[in-house]
């Protein structure tokens, strides 16, 4: 449905409730004509309260997203990780050779 028909409608229902709650709550025509103003003026804004936030939950979800500029910055990312691994398992490397032995070492060892 579009927004203006939905407008169009709650309106219509505005004055009728107004209408029949004018006949219930009041018994002279300035009192009818009082209470059907002020609903269907109620349905009216509260009719474009609607529509207003259902276009921005439309308009929202139509955001596209910069897939091909998010697939760069990933890939990128990912070459620096991979060159920051190389550079940690070479530091590695050098800190799991075997140390050179020591002549002070095994004099204390044996003592």
């Amino acid at each position: 449905m579009l927004g203006e028909n939905f407008v169009y409608f709650f309106t219509v229902q505005g004055f009728f409730v107004g209408i029949i709650f004018g006949i219930l709550k009041s018994f002279n025509a300035e009192g009818l004509l009082t209470y059907t103003f002020i609903f269907t003026m109620f349905f009216y804004l509260f009719s474009h309260i609607v529509v207003a936030f259902y276009f921005r939950t439309i308009t929202a979800g139509g955001y596209s997203f910069p897939k091909d500029l998010h697939e760069k910055e990933l890939d990128q990312f990912l070459k620096e990780i991979k060159k920051r691994e190389k550079i940690v398992d070479s530091n590695c490397k050098i800190l799991d050779l075997p140390p050179l032995d020591n002549p002070n070492d095994k004099k204390l060892a044996k003592s």
